[in-house]
């Protein structure tokens, strides 16, 4: 019996027989995200051959929520792309204009980025949904990647028709949640989706390390190697446990002892610090070389770099100084009225 991630029961987590050679092959060469992804697990596949019906499970309605903002995307993509192309980084005109319009280049060219694989992935799970891929009933509680996550009944004829169901096992990318999500580690869980939890289940948690900071950096090594070779990939990934070592430091340093108002307008900055940061690491994921991406960040004198380094000490310093307190505070602060009597 071959055990999976989710081992609560069978429904859930088991494949009840071991594949063969050919059912691997047939589930590697699966045309239904073949080109595009989404990344789904062998039961995923598994339990769409095994539908009793799959021309009563809703798949038209799904799609078409799923594809209505591909058509904005697609134009945005085009227009910002026709204004902002990515070989003008490469000239050396490019460099002979003012760090200003240097810094902000960034912006459009990760925007024209994003634009583009969202299309590409809202297409793939269109494509999926099509085909009632990864189609599960509501109640099993599927997530990205993985699947159902509790126990539900197998369904029997004349049940599939009569109950709801969701495509969030094969959801692969939330453009709100990346565009407005708060943290840098936040806008990952949103990328990629189901890519990012086969890198959580098997490289994260399997990483020969106990640190969560060399974990991320590990992980992120395998990511660089899963998407290619080029320097600019290893070079930007391995920038992300930086900024997330910054992230944690001024978490739990300065942000969390905000009170309400102060933490709005926190998360407002840190938002907007997230998405420069995801914008200068983007410059080394677009531009692959090593030359072309030292090239660029170094024109902006490495902002990112400096500023990560520049916050984990700041927070690290606030974190210290809260954990220790002023020597006021020990020495000649009055006390509470109660403990004195």
């Amino acid at each position: 019996m071959l055990l999976t991630t989710f081992t609560k029961s069978p429904v859930i987590g088991r494949v009840l027989q071991k594949p063969g050679l050919v059912e691997i092959l047939c589930y590697s060469y699966c045309y239904v995200g073949l080109m595009t992804g989404p990344f789904y697990r062998y039961r995923t596949y598994h339990d769409w051959l095994s539908q009793i019906d799959s021309s009563v499970i809703p798949s038209w309605r799904p799609m078409l929520y799923r594809f209505r903002m591909i058509p904005i995307f697609g134009i945005f993509f085009l227009v910002v792309s026709h204004f902002f192309p990515l070989d003008y980084v490469r000239s050396n005109a490019f460099y002979e204009r003012g760090l200003p319009f240097r810094l902000f280049y960034m912006v459009p060219i990760f925007f024209v980025f994003r634009m583009r694989f969202y299309v590409a992935w809202l297409c793939a799970e269109c494509a999926c949904i099509a085909a009632a891929f990864g189609a599960y009933p509501v109640t099993a509680k599927s997530r990205s990647g993985g699947g159902p996550t509790v126990q539900y009944e197998p369904l029997t004829d004349g049940e599939a028709s009569s109950i709801a169901y969701d495509y969030e096992t094969i959801k692969n990318i939330d453009p709100h949640g990346t565009d407005f999500c708060v943290k840098i580690k936040d806008g990952m869980r949103y990328w990629n989706m189901t890519v990012q939890w086969w890198l959580a289940q098997y490289i994260y948690k399997s990483a020969p390390f106990h640190s969560y900071i060399m974990r991320n950096a590990w992980t992120m090594l395998i990511s660089a190697y899963w998407h290619g070779i080029h320097p600019g990939y290893y070079i930007s990934f391995l920038t992300i446990p930086l900024c997330l070592l910054a992230e944690g430091a001024m978490e739990s340093g300065f942000l969390k002892h905000l009170s309400p108002s102060g933490r709005l307008w926190g998360d407002w900055i840190q938002w907007f610090m997230k998405m420069r940061a995801y914008d200068y690491m983007c410059m080394g994921f677009v531009l692959l070389t090593f030359e072309d991406t030292i090239r660029y960040w170094s024109s902006i004198y490495y902002c990112i770099h400096v500023g990560a380094v520049f916050f984990f000490l700041l927070g690290t310093v606030l974190g210290i100084q809260r954990k220790w307190g002023s020597p006021k505070d020990k020495q000649g602060a009055p006390q509470n009225p109660k403990q004195q009597e």
